[in-house]
């Protein structure tokens, strides 16, 4: 799923943030075992603060590769 989400993003078929500000590349996911826990994953860092939602992705990835290929193995 993660994969399918990515590509749809890179190629701007999914319109909304990401096709308006032009968002390219993955540099920060989590995996979950239930469809919930992801949503409520979502949720919480939807209601962080933009420093803090940056800080956790540099916490991760501090060189902002992207991932997308990563991911497709």
């Amino acid at each position: 799923y993660l994969q399918k989400r990515s590509y749809e993003h890179r190629t701007g078929i999914i319109k909304g943030f990401t096709q308006k500000y032009d968002c390219k590349i993955l540099v920060y996911y989590e995996i979950f075992g239930t469809m919930d826990d992801a949503i409520a994953r979502e949720k919480q860092i939807k209601s962080w603060s933009r420093k803090r939602k940056l800080e956790l992705i540099e916490s991760k990835n501090p060189e902002w590769i992207d991932l997308y290929e990563e991911i497709c193995k």
